[in-house]
């Protein structure tokens, strides 16, 4: 029987030189490697396992980037890759009401907002970018801002569509036409 992963192995992980430069990336090979060594991990925090992570400041943010991000690559350009998503902003969300953000580094701290940026609520991507801007976070503010604007022009975000089975407006097939189209 293999020892329980901890918060603080998925941390070391995720915040290494080694995976750093892939975090907005594609990288086949790192998608492989997650899902190789979390996706057993992944699927616990799916069914609740691992709520008890979100206790501390550094479990809560572990637990967003098990949810939020790993399926993100794991399960790149597949449906069940936003099977979490939402159980990641309910994570954020207490984890900001808890003041936990507050105890966490300014260089770990996107990752704890992220599942709000991700998310297709309007009232998600205001907390997003209020939160961002408040830490002083610009680059990532920045990202934030223009999913907001996504969320708020057409309701959802158009690049999704064709991996949820979602058929698209004439306005969104129009943006994802475009040069300035956002494709995750």
């Amino acid at each position: 029987m293999t020892a329980p992963i901890l918060p603080e192995q998925v941390l070391e992980f995720w915040f290494s030189p080694e995976v750093e430069p892939y975090w907005f990336n594609s990288h086949s090979a790192l998608d492989e490697r997650i899902c190789t060594h979390y996706r057993a991990l992944w699927e616990q925090a799916a069914m609740g396992a691992l709520d008890a992570w979100a206790e501390r400041a550094e479990g809560a943010l572990a637990l967003c980037i098990v949810l939020d991000q790993f399926p993100l690559n794991m399960l790149r350009g597949r449906p069940e890759s936003f099977r979490t998503e939402q159980q990641a902003v309910a994570v954020a969300k207490a984890a900001v009401a808890a003041g936990l953000d507050r105890q966490l580094p300014k260089s770990r701290l996107a990752f704890l907002y992220m599942p709000l940026m991700h998310s297709e609520s309007l009232a998600d991507q205001d907390l997003s970018v209020s939160l961002f801007e408040a830490a002083g976070l610009e680059h990532n503010a920045k990202f934030a801002r223009h999913h907001r604007e996504l969320i708020e022009r057409f309701g959802r975000f158009p690049h999704r569509n064709a991996i949820l089975g979602r058929v698209s407006t004439p306005e969104e097939l129009r943006y994802l036409a475009s040069p300035e189209a956002f494709t995750g």
